[in-house]
């Protein structure tokens, strides 16, 4: 058999809902033909779990394998572009890898705001905010359209990134420094799991929503007028409480995020920065429980083989002005080509 037929079973059987049937005939096509692109992507809507369902490592490292060979293929497909870069940040916590993937990503789509967005997120997730405010701010400069939907997510990060880089940056916790004061602010709570913003809402707005009932009934009367000045205050104190939930919450669990950070240190660099102590407390319990089960499975593999951070490691991160360079050399390229039809 071809490798078009085994492509065309495959999609059959992914059509009729037989997932495993159709991973396998694509498999078998991809063989046959190894730049098969169809037989590949469908290689990996297939092995992409339902709804609900957790991604295994094993499933996570094939399914970014195939997304590389597609890119590798042709560039211009983005959808594996935004595939490849979730499994890599998301599914495996590999974000260093990941901002390498989507700088080159940028050499192929240049006026696309999405590697943009996705390494800005990351950066901030690093604690590199100048880099993920500058990543932002490109979009920007450069006029890039972007969706309404994807508007609002820049414009949060943007804020997020805006005040977090106002702070001294010995205050930024960085993992990879031993005697960070970070350390022992988890320490200290790292028996207790963080508080949740919802709770903190509710802690702050019910006083106040009870002393405004109160009041309404003792003094504000009856009629449409103190109906609409009693919805009035109860609306400025839910808004108010949502702002001072919000701020409080990252206060409150810095020491989480901080854990957070370290954790997810760990799984970029495969290198071990916690101390057992830490590891096996309940905040870090907690933390790994809502973690994928594919970034769980690999961050074990990396605790048991406990290799310590080296004395000479150094953060690696891409050039983000590569893709310039880039452009310029495809343009030096086209002239070249384009030089004989010129002469003639």
């Amino acid at each position: 058999m071809s490798a078009e037929t085994h492509y065309l079973n495959a999609l059959e059987a992914f059509d009729v809902g037989d997932r495993k049937e159709a991973l396998a005939q694509a498999k078998l096509a991809v063989s046959l033909d190894p730049e098969h692109i169809e037989a590949l992507s469908l290689s990996v809507e297939a092995s992409m779990p339902l709804r609900g369902e957790q991604m295994s490592m094993l499933d996570a490292a094939q399914g970014l394998a195939a997304a590389k060979k597609i890119v590798a293929l042709d560039p211009s497909r983005l959808d594996m572009w935004v595939l490849g870069g979730r499994l890599m940040a998301d599914e495996l916590g590999l974000l260093h890898d990941a901002l390498h993937w989507w700088q080159k990503c940028r050499h192929y789509t240049p006026n696309e705001a999405t590697p943009l967005v996705e390494m800005a997120s990351i950066l901030a997730d690093m604690g590199e905010y100048e880099l993920a405010q500058r990543r932002l701010e490109a979009i920007l400069e450069e006029n890039m359209d972007v969706p309404t939907s994807q508007f609002t997510r820049i414009n949060g990060l943007l804020n997020l990134v805006r005040t977090a880089a106002m702070q001294d940056s010995k205050e930024i916790f960085k993992p990879y420094e031993k005697h960070h004061n970070g350390w022992e602010a988890i320490r200290q709570k790292m028996r207790k799991p963080p508080i949740s913003e919802n709770f903190i809402f509710l802690m702050v707005s019910v006083p106040f929503l009870l002393a405004v009932i109160y009041f309404s009934q003792r003094f504000a009367g009856e009629g449409w007028g103190s109906f609409c000045l009693t919805t009035m205050v109860i609306l400025f104190v839910v808004l108010f409480s949502m702002r001072t939930a919000k701020r409080w919450f990252q206060l409150i669990n810095r020491p989480a995020f901080n854990l957070l950070r370290a954790m997810n240190f760990e799984a970029s660099t495969g290198y071990t920065v916690l101390q057992e102590d830490i590891r096996t407390s309940i905040l870090y319990m907690y933390i790994m429980q809502r973690k994928p089960k594919s970034w769980q499975e690999r961050m074990l593999k990396i605790i048991d083989k406990g290799t310590g951070l080296p004395k000479n490691w150094k953060q690696r991160l891409p050039d983000f002005e590569s893709h310039y360079e880039y452009f310029e050399d495809f343009d030096a390229e086209e002239e070249e080509h384009l030089q004989p039809y010129e002469e003639e």
